[in-house]
C-alpha cells in the first residue's frame, strides 16, 4: 500500500503531467495555424504585389511589416490560450464539482457524493472525498450507537439493580423493624436478603468486566492452560448450583489432558459463564453436557442444556449487550443481559470463535480456541 507521501507525489506528478501534455497540444495547434496563415497570406500577399492589388494590408504582409509580425504573435497566444482553456475546461468543470461537495460536507450534508470520472488525479480526488464521507458518517452512526448504547446501559442496569436492591431493603426493615418475628421467619427474610445481595453483587461484577473489557482495560496474562482439568474444576465448584436445580452434569474429552496458551483467569470466566448459562436455562433437560474435542492446532469446547429452546431468529443476537431472549428476563434467571456478550469478549481476545444452536437436541454453545495463540501476532502481525 502507497504511503501519504507517495500518493501526494503521486498526484502532483500527474497533474504536472497533465498540464504540461496540454501546453504542447496547445503550442503546437497554435503553430499550425500561425504556419497556415503565414504561408497563405504571403501567398496571398505575393499574388496582389504581382497582380499590382492597391491593397495596405496585403503589402504590409509581403514587406514582413513588425505591426503584422506582432498581429502573429498576438493571434497565436490567443489561439493558444483558447485551446488550452478548452483542453482545461473538463477538468476546471470537475474541480468545481468536487469544490462545491466538499463546500456541501463541510456544511454538514454527508449524503453528498462525487461522481468518479476517469482514472487520473481528479478522479483520485473525488474517490478520496467519497470515501472521507463515508469513514464521517460511520464514524457518526458508532457515535450514535455508544449514545444510544450508554442510555440503554444506563436504563438496563437502573431496572436491574433496583429490583434487588428494593427487596433488601424491605427485607432488612421488616428484620430491623419493632414488631418481632419468629425466629423461623427472620432466618427466611435473611436468606432471602442474602440472596438478593448475590444477585446483585453478580450484577455489578458483570457491569464492571463488561465496561473494562469494552474499552481494552484489561491486560491479558498469557500461560499454559490445562482446559480439561480447569472444566473439570469449575464444574465441581459448580456442583451445589448444579443439585439446586436437580441437574446432573457430564464431562467427555477425547484426550485426558490439552494445554493451551491462555490467560487462565480470563478463560475461566468465559466458561463459568456458560456453565452458568446452562444450569440457569437448562433446568427442565436435567443435565448438562461438557465436551472437549482437542486437535493439534485447535481444541473445541461445547457447553449443552437440554431446556428451553432458543428461538432461530433470536440465535444471531444472543452475544449481543444488554440482549435477552423473553424468557430470561424472569427474576430468577435474568441478568443484565451481559455474560453472553462477556464470553464473546473474551473469545475475541483469544483470537478464537463461539458459536450457538439450539434445538429439541438440545441448546450448544461451542468454542473454539488456537492452542498455540500470540497475542502480539494477533494484534500486530
Amino acid at each position: 500500500m502507497k504511503n501519504k507521501g507517495s500518493s501526494r507525489s503521486d498526484f502532483s506528478h500527474r497533474f504536472h503531467t497533465r498540464v504540461v501534455a496540454n501546453i504542447i497540444y496547445s503550442a503546437l495547434a497554435a503553430c499550425l495555424v500561425e504556419v497556415f496563415l503565414v504561408v497563405n497570406l504571403g501567398v496571398l500577399a505575393d499574388y496582389a504585389r504581382t497582380a499590382e492589388w492597391d491593397n495596405a494590408l496585403l503589402s504590409m504582409i509581403y514587406q514582413s511589416n513588425v505591426i503584422i509580425v506582432l498581429g502573429y504573435v498576438l493571434l497565436g497566444v490567443i489561439v493558444f490560450s483558447v485551446i488550452f482553456l478548452l483542453l482545461q475546461e473538463k477538468s476546471v468543470a470537475y474541480i468545481s464539482r468536487i469544490s462545491k461537495a466538499m463546500e456541501s460536507v463541510s456544511e454538514g450534508d454527508l449524503n453528498t457524493s462525487v461522481e468518479v470520472i476517469g482514472d487520473d488525479e481528479f478522479s483520485s480526488m473525488a474517490e478520496n472525498l467519497n470515501k472521507m464521507v463515508e469513514d464521517i458518517r460511520k464514524l457518526m452512526d458508532r457515535e450514535r450507537e455508544s449514545e444510544r448504547t450508554k442510555n440503554e446501559l444506563i436504563t438496563n442496569v437502573a431496572h436491574d439493580l433496583r429490583t434487588p436492591l428494593t427487596s433488601i431493603i424491605g427485607y432488612l426493615e421488616l428484620l430491623s423493624g419493632n414488631v418481632r418475628l419468629p425466629e423461623e421467619m427472620q432466618r427466611k427474610y435473611i436468606e432471602i436478603a442474602y440472596s438478593k445481595s448475590k444477585r446483585l453483587e453478580k450484577l455489578i461484577e458483570d457491569l464492571f468486566g463488561f465496561t473494562k473489557m469494552n474499552y481494552g482495560k484489561i491486560s491479558m496474562h498469557m500461560a499454559k492452560v490445562d482446559v480439561v482439568k480447569l472444566l473439570s474444576q469449575l464444574l465441581e465448584e459448580f456442583y451445589p448450583n448444579f443439585a439446586d436445580k436437580g441437574l446432573s452434569y457430564e464431562l467427555q474429552s477425547n484426550i485426558p489432558a490439552k494445554t493451551i496458551t491462555a490467560d487462565g483467569n480470563l478463560l475461566a470466566r468465559l466458561f463459568e459463564n456458560l456453565i452458568n448459562n446452562a444450569i440457569k436455562y437448562g433446568a427442565d433437560g436435567k443435565r448438562v453436557l461438557v465436551k472437549v474435542f482437542a486437535e493439534d492446532e485447535i481444541v473445541r469446547v461445547s457447553v449443552t442444556n437440554y431446556g428451553y429452546v432458543i428461538p432461530e431468529e433470536e440465535l444471531p443476537l444472543i452475544f449481543d449487550k444488554f440482549y435477552r431472549v423473553e424468557r430470561s428476563r424472569s427474576s430468577s434467571t435474568g441478568g443484565t443481559g451481559l455474560g453472553l456478550a462477556i464470553v464473546k469478549n473474551i473469545v475475541d481476545m483469544h483470537g478464537g470463535d463461539i458459536t450457538v444452536k439450539s434445538d429439541l437436541n438440545g441448546t450448544v454453545f461451542t468454542v473454539t480456541l488456537q492452542v498455540n495463540f500470540d497475542i502480539n501476532r494477533e494484534h500486530f502481525g
